[in-house]
């Protein structure tokens, strides 16, 4: 029975540390994306007429 508190805070500490590292992976996701996209939104092409056309498909 003592066994219980120590099994359920350290799942607790698993879940917490894991949540971490995945949010984490997250932001350095959403960075990598951000900096590709802002390329890609500067380095358009002009199109006809001098306008710059766009680079995605929306």
């Amino acid at each position: 029975m003592t066994m219980v508190p120590l099994i359920l805070v350290l799942l607790l500490v698993l879940i917490l540390f894991g949540a971490g590292f995945a949010l984490k992976a997250l932001w350095w996701i959403a960075v990598i994306v951000l900096v590709i996209w802002l390329a890609g939104f500067l380095a358009r092409s002009t199109g006809a007429g001098g306008r710059r056309g766009r680079w995605y498909r929306w």
